[in-house]
């Protein structure tokens, strides 16, 4: 059950972080490749491809590191007694 919430929590985290993530790197890619700002076309390319993307490859990412930290402790502490 420990590794689950975890896991959870782990996936929220990574979520938050990655969608910040992948808003910063929208951002530099717009700057880098100069993309045209008329009515808002950089800011829907931050907003609606970078930051989805960056918050589900996160979540996904913060889960797994999770889930697997969870699990190496509870073998290691089981291991010792």
């Amino acid at each position: 059950m420990k590794t689950v919430v975890l896991a959870a929590i782990g996936s929220i985290m990574g979520l938050v972080l990655g969608t910040a993530v992948g808003i910063l790197a929208g951002i530099a890619w717009v700057n880098l490749m100069q993309v045209s700002d008329f009515e808002g076309q950089s800011a829907m390319l931050v907003f609606f491809a970078f930051a989805p993307a960056g918050g589900a490859l996160g979540g996904l990412i913060g889960a797994v590191w999770a889930g697997l930290v969870a699990s190496r402790s509870r073998i290691r502490l089981d291991g010792e007694g």
